[in-house]
């Protein structure tokens, strides 16, 4: 039981750890911000929606479009990370 509050207890810090910070200095910081709320918030949905599920209070196929719709959101993300950081492999290669 100890170790399950530990869990709880450790989870909540790591949240806050990488939550998106709402104190950008230029636009394209904080559009970057909003993106990675609004993906936290697809995903959030998505996790409501599998639990409402399980419990028979959504119908099988609003659980398919949800998951579809967090799949795209994912592949997206993803896409995103492999171009920066293949930006920043660019940037370490560079001589200076």
């Amino acid at each position: 039981m100890i170790f399950n509050l530990n869990a709880a207890n450790a989870y909540t810090v790591a949240r806050q750890a990488v939550a998106p910070s709402h104190a950008a200095s230029s636009p394209t910081v904080e559009r970057l911000g909003s993106a990675a709320e609004e993906f936290a918030a697809q995903m959030a949905q998505v996790d409501a929606v599998s639990t409402a599920a399980m419990t028979g209070q959504v119908e099988t196929h609003q659980l398919v479009q949800t998951i579809a719709e967090a799949e795209l959101a994912m592949e997206t993300v993803v896409a995103i990370r492999d171009k920066v950081v293949e930006a920043y492999q660019d940037i370490l290669r560079m001589q200076v």
